[in-house]
């Protein structure tokens, strides 16, 4: 099983913000695997369900993204998940708009919801 956490800030305020990606493309990942993004638990907004034959939690934190950590310190706990089985999407200021880098390992940089998931 994978836990897929967004990161992003709950409320209108944030909407349509760079800052909200990590939101944006769990809601992409729900709507093609027909994954219902509706239990509050953990601190975070749930979908169960899976992805080709494999078993997925999508998660959004809603500790906003400077707390997410605390989130995904719940999840990893409850589901008993392995951290190299957890994937964290998130923006980077750090990047261009439309890069993507994929990394199984290195530090938060400037981002401080990575250095709380850290």
């Amino acid at each position: 099983m994978f836990i897929i956490a967004g990161l992003g800030n709950p409320g209108d305020k944030y909407h349509g913000s760079r800052h909200n990606i990590g939101f944006y493309v769990l809601d992409l990942l729900a709507e093609a695997h027909n994954i219902r993004l509706n239990k509050i638990k953990h601190k975070a907004l749930l979908g169960e369900g899976f992805i080709g034959d494999q078993k997925v939690v999508l998660a959004k934190p809603q500790t906003f993204m400077n707390n997410s950590g605390e989130s995904l310190f719940l999840l990893k706990q409850w589901y008993k998940t392995d951290i190299e089985r957890i994937i964290v999407i998130y923006d980077d200021i750090d990047l261009d708009p439309g890069v993507v880098r994929i990394r199984a390992s290195g530090s938060a940089g400037t981002h401080n919801g990575m250095r709380s998931i850290i």
